[in-house]
């Protein structure tokens, strides 16, 4: 059918997957004529991309829901993602919600639109997990300066706390031929840099016979592409030869995202992680030993079960002891279905909000001494548009978080400065070169 004049929103929530996907989602509704509006606007139909890898991007996801079904009660509102996969009735009754579409089926959302009228029961259309083998390719636009180029899904890890695997099913990947091309083609968009996202980016190759340097090395190689950005990538899969890639790269950038979960071995074998605090330290010594001054950002997961105040302690001193940048603390959630929830010893909830909080304060102090230490260094900064009427931000190419008077000159523009003081929040001021 043709939908031409007709109004779309979006809504992400979670991880920059989902960002990347929402994009592709997107696009397949503008194919066939629909406008993209923002998502405060009226729209005919309302699509929310839910996250679920915690009760809070649960309870997130059916807020946002309830949101768009306020926004235009006769609007048409589909939602796709985590949730719609792992809970597919739950999301099936909330109320004004006309179609729930699991992981493979979110691409395909044109097929189910028909006449846009509301529905009298929700349709659920969802894929058995040991059926979901499809890879669907996408990368992120619209506003952003950086484009978050997918480029692997699935995960086969199945750790103990973790509902991924269940929601994304096993892992896979396109060629490197096509994801290059993919990259290619956000570069020809305008950006110039591009973030590789995943579930488990280390583990591409697994469905190609390729391997994650290889692609890094022919990413590099992409025409017009300024900067290349690591996600999350596991410690294990983080083999020497690819910090070694990074160190002599001018395109890849000098910035690591190393989950860690918990500095206490003894939790990280209740959670099913595939390395040791041993190995987890080699690791951080390694990048500091050959890129000193990359930016290297750390996950962990406060008061899982099993975790006594011993073991957050020695969680909490391993990570101090470490030479890392920045801290992403999580508090930890039961999930339906997970081996965690058999792990004798539940941490309470305020012993849970109050280890964050300590992870949290040890991240604010490991940040400042990271910029501190760059402090009247000379570097390159990537100008995103304006934060404010008066101010904009940037990164450069080790992270760091640089604040300007707005200047629309500099919008996606990369342009040489010199670090000059941190700012009352945390940004840092720059003099341009």
């Amino acid at each position: 059918m043709d939908y031409k004049g007709k109004k779309a929103a979006f809504y992400t929530l979670g991880c920059k997957l989902n960002f990347s996907e929402t994009s592709t989602i997107a696009a397949s509704f503008k194919e066939v004529g629909f406008d993209r509006v923002e998502f405060e606007e009226e729209a005919d139909v309302y699509v929310i991309n839910t996250c679920s890898v915690t009760n809070q991007g649960d309870k997130e996801s059916r807020n946002i829901i309830r949101r768009a079904v306020r926004k235009n009660p006769n609007a048409m509102v589909i939602v796709v993602g985590c949730y719609s996969q792992l809970k597919p009735e739950e999301v099936g009754h909330i109320e004004g919600v006309d179609l729930v579409l699991g992981t493979q089926e979110k691409f395909h959302i044109p097929a189910y639109l028909g006449d846009l009228q509301k529905k009298d029961t929700t349709q659920v259309q969802t894929t058995r997990l040991a059926n979901i083998k499809s890879y669907h390719r996408a990368f992120s636009w619209g506003d952003r300066t950086r484009s978050f180029l997918k480029v692997q899904d699935g995960c086969d890890y199945y750790c103990s706390f973790c509902t991924i695997p269940f929601a994304r099913g096993r892992s896979r990947n396109d060629t490197i031929e096509n994801t290059v091309a993919e990259a290619q083609k956000a570069v020809d968009k305008g950006f110039k840099e591009i973030i590789l996202t995943g579930v488990n980016i280390g583990d591409f190759g697994k469905t190609t016979g390729e391997n994650f340097r290889d692609l890094l090395k022919a990413l590099e190689k992409v025409e017009g592409l300024n900067r290349l950005r690591l996600g999350s990538i596991e410690p294990n899969l983080l083999k020497d030869e690819i910090i070694e890639l990074v160190a002599g790269s001018k395109v890849i950038m000098p910035h690591f995202h190393l989950p860690l979960q918990s500095g206490s071995d003894e939790i990280l074998s209740l959670m099913k992680r595939k390395y040791s605090t041993e190995l987890y330290r080699r690791r951080v010594e390694r990048i500091r030993e050959i890129v000193p001054h990359a930016f290297i950002g750390v996950d962990v997961i406060a008061g899982t079960n099993g975790e006594t105040e011993s073991y957050f302690q020695e969680s909490y001193d391993f990570l101090n002891s470490l030479e890392i940048s920045q801290l992403h603390a999580f508090t930890y959630s039961e999930r339906s279905g997970t081996q965690a929830l058999k792990i004798p010893w539940k941490v309470e909830v305020e012993d849970r909000k109050r280890r964050t909080q300590m992870y949290i304060n040890l991240s604010e102090k490991k940040l400042r001494a990271f910029y501190e230490r760059h402090l009247g260094a000379e570097q390159t900064v990537l100008f995103e548009d304006k934060k404010s009427q008066d101010s904009m931000n940037g990164f450069t190419e080790n992270y760091i978080k640089i604040e300007i008077p707005y200047n629309e000159n500099l919008v996606n523009q990369l342009h040489p400065v010199k670090l000059e003081s941190i700012l009352q929040n945390g940004h840092v001021a720059v003099s341009l070169l």
